[in-house]
């Protein structure tokens, strides 16, 4: 057995390409478009995922727009999607500098959780050891929920 993809349903094609590629730093790896079934599949990847993602078609995320209009409700009932990152306080940084709400900062330096723009929650985990504790983010409370 092998892990292949997770799937989240989205509400804004273009809001969650910008979200999971612009500001997260995912790379789009396909799209198939279905006018019968009238959805967009987009599938992403992580960059130090490139090699596998090519060759193997995984691990990716699915991104799965449906055409006509839906209310999603639930989106913590997924649980989260969980991304390994060189730093943590630098992604968190970028990821505020980008309007993005941290949810959980990393006050231990080595986990922090955010949204998607459909209310997945998303965890950061730093890469190796934590990161040696930081006032900035020690102070920091935690906003809403993840």
């Amino acid at each position: 057995m092998r892990y292949l993809h997770a799937m989240v349903r989205v509400h804004d094609l273009n809001e969650s390409l910008d979200f999971y590629c612009n500001k997260l730093g995912l790379i789009e790896h396909n799209r198939i478009d279905s006018e019968e079934g009238r959805y967009t599949l987009v599938y992403l990847y992580a960059p130090e995922d490139t090699y596998q993602a090519d060759k193997m078609h995984a691990p990716l995320l699915e991104l799965t727009y449906n055409w006509d209009t839906e209310d999603y409700q639930g989106g913590r009932n997924f649980g989260h999607l969980a991304f390994e990152v060189d730093n943590i306080y630098d992604t968190c940084q970028k990821l505020m500098d980008a309007g993005i709400v941290i949810n959980r900062p990393p006050r231990d330096g080595r986990m922090a959780f955010i949204h998607s723009p459909d209310k997945i929650s998303i965890e950061l985990l730093q890469k190796d050891a934590p990161l040696l504790p930081s006032e900035k983010w020690l102070a920091m409370e935690n906003t809403g929920t993840w």
